[in-house]
């Protein structure tokens, strides 16, 4: 009997974590912020939101993540919480109104 190769865990639960954290490693390398400035804000945001416990980096974690990228985008002045808004928004109507199975796109008017 051979034994069959098991397959390795997904490093991320969900596509849109695995993109959240990419956007903050581009943000980093590009300039934006330090990775010790990163790793100072996003605890501070782990621990307001109550999530002391151990975390298996499901949506909790990346809620967390994303506020935080989000905080420090607007108090950097690269953002603010309307322009957030509104391109949530977009990609809210994009996704309700793209057939199952099609790519959803931005419209341009909200990017």
């Amino acid at each position: 009997m051979t034994d069959t190769p098991q397959r390795p865990e997904p490093a991320f639960e969900a596509p849109w974590h695995a993109q959240a954290f990419a956007l903050a490693v581009h943000l980093n390398e590009s300039g934006l912020f330090t990775w010790p400035e990163w790793v100072e804000r996003f605890s501070a945001g782990l621990r307001q939101a109550g999530l002391s416990r151990e975390l298996n980096g499901g949506d909790d974690y990346f809620t967390v993540w994303l506020a935080t990228l989000q905080r420090l985008m607007a108090d950097q002045g690269h953002t603010d919480a309307g322009e957030v808004e509104r391109i949530r928004q977009g990609w809210a109507e994009a996704y309700l109104s793209t057939p199952h199975g099609a790519p959803v796109h931005l419209p341009d008017d909200v990017i």
